[in-house]
């Protein structure tokens, strides 16, 4: 593997949670297209994206920085999930099962940002 971030696990389940939400977010109705799915998909899709961001050969104070975006975009992902559930576009067994895997990825994230020293 070519770049740190594909040696990284939280990446791999971050990017695992962004296909997963993806195909989550195609069962919304039409209407929801410009709205809740394309706001769940990007923040799904920032978790991973600010990791990659941070691993590139920045300081760590940066890469800490960006691991807490990733982990602020794990949480508005929650918030669409809430929203999703509550319009009745998800069953409760599938917002458990999102639920439980970005709980997961933020505690991982966040074991990671407290292992890096400034």
């Amino acid at each position: 593997m070519a770049f740190k971030f594909e040696n990284l696990k939280i990446w791999q389940v971050a990017i695992d949670l962004a296909d997963d939400i993806d195909k989550l977010a195609l069962t919304f109705p039409k209407h929801e297209l410009y709205s809740l799915s394309s706001q769940i998909k990007r923040a799904a899709d920032s978790v991973s994206l600010n990791i990659v961001e941070g691993s590139t050969g920045q300081s760590n104070a940066e890469f800490k920085r960006l691991l807490r975006i990733s982990n602020r975009s794990a949480l508005e992902v929650v918030g669409c999930l809430f929203l999703a559930k509550r319009r009745n576009y998800i069953n409760n067994e599938d917002f458990t099962k999102f639920y439980n895997q970005i709980e997961t990825l933020v505690k991982m994230i966040q074991a990671l940002i407290n292992s890096i020293n400034d």
